[in-house]
């Protein structure tokens, strides 16, 4: 593989990672403020932000979509097997990061 993909690779792990943190620490915020338990809804935002991050991670839904419609009907499998690499490099950013969540709040995140 080249070095650049390499290099989006990681940015992609570490996107999905900073948008998992960062959302649902910055976001428990606000249940703070108002006299709920951040914790609670640290966990409940981490549930729900999982998918977005791999998205944000990602680029888009479209760009997946151009990809892959370029490697199965082009022939292109080259792109396919990168943009499926990607999706799984965010999903793993992602699973990290709640990791990290759950220990922090030492909480179970189902």
């Amino acid at each position: 593989m080249e070095e650049r993909f390499m290099a989006t690779m990681i940015q992609c792990y570490f996107i999905a990672f900073g948008v998992m943190i960062g959302g649902s620490i910055i976001g428990s915020i606000g249940a703070f403020v108002s006299g709920d338990a951040p914790f609670t809804h640290i966990n409940r935002i981490a549930k729900n932000l999982r998918i977005w991050a791999i998205v944000a991670a990602i680029g888009g839904t479209f760009d997946a979509i151009d990809n892959f419609d370029r490697g199965i009907y082009e022939g292109s499998t080259i792109d396919l097997v990168k943009q499926i690499l990607l999706i799984i490099t965010a999903m793993g950013g992602a699973h990290t990061a709640l990791l990290v969540i759950e220990w922090l709040i030492q909480e179970e995140i189902e």
